[in-house]
């Protein structure tokens, strides 16, 4: 039923929820996963000069690398083939056109990141991944 899963992650605890979930689908189904944290660039980075905002956005991708390198190491310790990738951009395209080019068949994802407002059921990441793509998504 599943054999590429996309778990994307922001560091948060409600992301961390939905790796947990997104791991052990994927290890039910003994499909492969593809790990990905988008560098928000509207998020990261915001200091005056332009040289202390790559080196921003460079921290986060150093953080965001070690990240997924230990998911992508909880699913080759469960015996799946895992992949990761960080790439900067607006986190929804950048999660969807990840699934497409995986041809993923399920993105697995909290329900909020770490910016998201906790008035609101689903946050806005989740919400317009959920709107903007045919392949599943099931939010934690």
């Amino acid at each position: 039923m599943y054999d590429t899963i996309l778990v994307p992650t922001d560091g948060s605890q409600q992301a961390a929820r939905g790796v947990d979930h997104g791991l052990d689908i994927a290890e039910q189904y003994g499909a492969s996963v593809s790990c990905l944290y988008v560098v928000d660039e509207r998020r990261h980075g915001r200091p005056a000069a332009l040289s202390s905002v790559e080196a921003e956005h460079e921290k986060v991708e150093d953080e965001a690398t070690e990240l997924l390198e230990e998911i992508a190491d909880r699913a080759r310790d469960a015996g799946l083939e895992a992949d990761y990738e960080c790439r900067r951009g607006l986190p929804w395209e950048e999660i969807i056109a990840h699934a497409e080019q995986r041809d993923a068949d399920l993105i697995v994802m909290g329900r909020r990141g770490a910016t998201d407002d906790r008035r609101t059921p689903l946050g806005s990441v989740t919400e317009r991944v959920m709107r903007r793509t045919e392949i599943p998504v099931q939010a934690v």
